[in-house]
C-alpha cells in the first residue's frame, strides 16, 4: 500500500489514497504508522475517501489510533494531496469531515499547492472551567470547532511541563470525550502565542482547530482583535473570524516523502506490498 506525509507547520500526517477502500483495522494502522520509532511517524494518519456531500472526504485518525473529528492542518494536506496527485484540477474544494463541510481555497506556487484557506466554520464557546493539575488551579474557556478545545491563557507558555501538564487536561472529568489544550499567551491584540496538547497525539508543533479555538477564545474576553498571527512551535498561522461568524485558517502545506508499508485490506487476511493495489 502506497501512502505520502505531508506536514503544516510540522503537524505531519500519513495519508492514505482510500478512494477504492479503507484497509482494515485503522485504529492499529494509525498507531504503527504514526509510531516515530518503529513505523513511518507522524501525529496521525488521514484518509481521503469519497463523498457523497463534497469533493472528498477526509477520515483522521489520532496516532493513538482514536479517530477524530477535524484537523485544520491535516485537511490542507489533503488539498494538496488531492491537487498535486491529479485527482482534481479544482482550486476551490468542498471536504466532508465529521465535523462538517469544510471549504478549502488553494494557493498555488509554480502549479503545485503551497497552501491554503479553510473555512473553519462557526465557533462554539462556552463558560469558563477550572481545572486542577499539580497544584495549580487553571481557568479554561471549552471551544468547539467540531472537536473539542480548552484554552488556558498563562503567563509564561515555554517553560510549560506540558508531557506532565497536558494529560491531566484531556483526560479531566468536565471532558467525557477528550479534549485538545491550548496553552496561550497574548503577545499583542493582533499576535498569539500557543502551545498545543492535543488529544490522542500529545504535544504537538502546530494544531489548526486550536489556533482557530485558540482566537475565538481571547476575542470573546476582549483580549485580541478578530484577525490575528498564531505562533506556534513549527511557525505561523493566519486567522480571521469574520463578519459571517466563521473562522478562516491560513497556512502552508509541505509534501516530506512518498513511500509503501504492507498492510492487509478489509475483508482479506493477506498483506499487500507496493504495487500490489
Amino acid at each position: 500500500m502506497e501512502f505520502s506525509k505531508l506536514h503544516g507547520l510540522g503537524n505531519d500526517y500519513i495519508y492514505l489514497n482510500c478512494m477504492e477502500g479503507m484497509p482494515g483495522d485503522m485504529e492499529g494502522l494509525a498507531r504503527r504508522l504514526s509510531d516515530r520509532h518503529f513505523g513511518v511517524g507522524g501525529d496521525g494518519v488521514i484518509c481521503v475517501c469519497p463523498s457523497g456531500r463534497g469533493d472528498f472526504r477526509m477520515q483522521m485518525f489520532n496516532a493513538d489510533g482514536s479517530e477524530g473529528e477535524m484537523c485544520g492542518n491535516g485537511i490542507r494536506g489533503l488539498g494538496k494531496f488531492v491537487f498535486d496527485r491529479g485527482l482534481t484540477d479544482k482550486q476551490r474544494l468542498v471536504i466532508e469531515t465529521e465535523a462538517g463541510l469544510r471549504t478549502l481555497a488553494l494557493h498555488l506556487e509554480g502549479g503545485t499547492v503551497a497552501g491554503a484557506t479553510v473555512d473553519m466554520g462557526a465557533p462554539e464557546v462556552g463558560g469558563p472551567c477550572t481545572v486542577e493539575a499539580w497544584g495549580r488551579v487553571y481557568r479554561g474557556l471549552p471551544v468547539s470547532m467540531g472537536n473539542p478545545h480548552c484554552v488556558v491563557e498563562v503567563e509564561e507558555v515555554e517553560r510549560l511541563n506540558l508531557p506532565r501538564l497536558g494529560p491531566v487536561f484531556e483526560h479531566h472529568p468536565a471532558f467525557p470525550q477528550r479534549t485538545n489544550t491550548e496553552f496561550v499567551r497574548v503577545l499583542d491584540t493582533r499576535t498569539l502565542q500557543m502551545r498545543v496538547w492535543e488529544r490522542g497525539s500529545g504535544e504537538t508543533m502546530a494544531c489548526g482547530t486550536g489556533a482557530c479555538a485558540a482566537v475565538a477564545a481571547m476575542v470573546r474576553e476582549g483580549r485580541l482583535e478578530r484577525r490575528v498571527q498564531v505562533r506556534l512551535a513549527g511557525g505561523s498561522l493566519e486567522v480571521a473570524w469574520r463578519g459571517d461568524g466563521h473562522i478562516y485558517l491560513t497556512g502552508p502545506v509541505q509534501w516530506v516523502f512518498d513511500g509503501t508499508t504492507a498492510v492487509p485490506r478489509r475483508g482479506s487476511g493477506r498483506a499487500l506490498g507496493g504495487g500490489a493495489e
